[in-house]
């Protein structure tokens, strides 16, 4: 137990050192933990042999849970909320296209069965989201208006499908019906769809009213949250993965006790499970088996790259605003990484006959997405003349603080304001807006989201906005 222990913290070390290589050469940050993983399995130089499908799904479906959750919880809706139509028909119409493309591709070229080759248009279908948000954020792609959004919010969001699609297929490959198809498919989406919102709602209320003692338990309950709307949807019948999406969306952008440092545990958490997730892939990869599966995943490589997502994109965008150069790089951002390696062994898992070696095929295709598409997506945007410095990435998800000089003042409550016996929380005042303290009748009182504010009060606010505009803020 003591080396394996050793064993854990010395690859997590290795491989944040190792994400040195990603700042100084543009190497994709995943791709190094997927490497990595390579080099310590079992063709690699450390010889470790781990073939275990099962065990790998389970860990994998538990990292999974945590980075979706992280990605609707981080994700700004605000921002979001312009392009959510588009981001919604991309997240759905878009996979299926895409799953269909692939699929007949495989059938009618590559030889497969027409279920084998939909269940690997399937699994590829998605977007990953751990590789967009970290190219995007490591490289602080200043995209401009209305790209960045969409492809957090896409991304984040077509994992569920992506499932769901699989488990339509597989269940079709093991003789299910029609019959047993239909339920299933709706109470995916209805239990992924309810189960979220209310574990979402519930959690906000209780975490605003519960006034924990100790700041660390806030974190625990968040932790705790996202297992149960990711396990209470499974049980019910439900997408998961929807569900913890959700739910991550609805309570990342409410206004909740001790916020910021939700976000930045949650971004640890998100990128602990990252190296574990990626690590795992590579660590069960065999090198020496890819060779006999290059040619079909280079192949399924460039249709998805070149036909498939492009075709989605298009007509998926075609009546809305986005100009040729815009879907252009939209379509190049479709990498493919994490969630399909796992969907593929959740395949495996599924006791189906499968005549091609998927986890290999699906695994280089990622491989060479995250390495080629991911690594060219900042000269890309250069090239289409996309970037735009005044709008930062950054500010697309909920940890974003505006770079300048903070202010502290001090505001009267009085009169006919509008937060006079309103808790904090209950407030509306903007998240860059900060009640210090409360000075009442001689008496210094420590601001809580409960705390109640009361005519006469005066509140010692900090923020990063002028004194008028700061004033206007409180007093409106």
């Amino acid at each position: 137990m003591t080396l394996f222990l050793l064993f854990i913290a010395a690859v997590i070390i290795i491989c944040i050192l190792a994400t040195r290589l990603s700042y100084k050469f543009g190497v994709p940050t995943l791709l190094i933990f997927i490497l990595l993983g390579m080099i310590f399995g079992s063709d690699g130089i450390f010889k470790i042999s781990f073939d275990d499908f099962v065990i790998s799904e389970n860990i994998c479906t538990f990292a999974l849970i945590y980075i979706m959750f992280y990605g609707g919880f981080c994700l700004n809706f605000n921002t979001a909320k312009p392009v959510l139509v588009k981001a919604t028909i991309m997240s759905t119409l878009g996979v299926i296209l895409t799953c269909g493309f692939v699929g007949l591709f495989c059938y009618g070229i590559l030889k497969t069965s027409l279920l084998e080759g939909m269940l690997i248009g399937a699994v590829v279908a998605s977007t990953d989201a751990a590789s967009v948000f970290s190219i995007l954020r490591m490289k602080r792609l200043n995209l401009k208006e209305g790209i960045a959004p969409l492809l957090e919010m896409e991304s984040g969001s077509n994992d569920p499908v992506a499932y769901m699609l699989t488990l339509i297929i597989l269940t079709i490959m093991g003789n299910g019906t029609v019959m047993q198809l239909i339920p299933m498919i709706v109470s995916q989406i209805v239990f992924g769809i309810i189960v979220g919102a209310v574990i979402a709602i519930a959690s906000i209320y209780l975490i605003r009213h519960a006034n924990f003692e100790i700041e660390s338990f806030y974190i625990i309950f968040i932790i705790a949250i996202a297992i149960i709307s990711y396990s209470l949807s499974e049980w019910m019948g439900g997408n998961g993965y929807l569900s913890v999406y959700i739910s991550g969306i609805i309570i990342g952008n409410s206004k909740i006790p001790h916020k910021k440092t939700l976000v930045h545990f949650l971004d640890g958490v998100s990128w602990i499970m990252q190296i574990i997730l990626f690590f795992i892939l590579g660590l069960l990869s065999s090198p020496i088996e890819l060779p006999k599966v290059i040619g079909k995943s280079v192949v399924i490589s460039l249709v998805i790259i070149f036909i498939a997502r492009p075709i989605s994109v298009f007509l998926v965008l075609r009546r809305f605003e986005f100009n040729t150069r815009e879907k252009l790089f939209i379509s190049w951002v479709g990498l493919r990484g994490a969630a399909s390696i796992v969907f593929s062994i959740f395949a495996l898992n599924y006791e189906v006959n499968i005549n091609n070696d998927i986890y290999h095929i699906i695994f280089f295709i990622a491989l060479m997405s995250v390495g080629v598409q991911g690594t060219l997506i900042p000269i890309i945007a250069r090239r289409l003349e996309l970037l735009d410095n005044n709008r930062p990435v950054l500010k697309t998800f909920n940890d974003y603080v505006e770079e300048k000089n903070t202010k502290v003042m001090e505001v009267k409550i009085e009169g006919s304001c509008r937060l006079i016996n309103k808790s904090i929380m209950d407030a509306n005042i903007p998240e860059e807006i900060l009640i210090a303290m409360i000075k009442r009748e001689g008496e210094i009182i420590i601001p809580k989201g409960a705390s109640i504010i009361k005519e006469g009060d005066i509140l010692v606010v900090v923020g990063n906005c002028l004194e008028d505009d700061l004033y206007k803020v409180i007093k409106k």
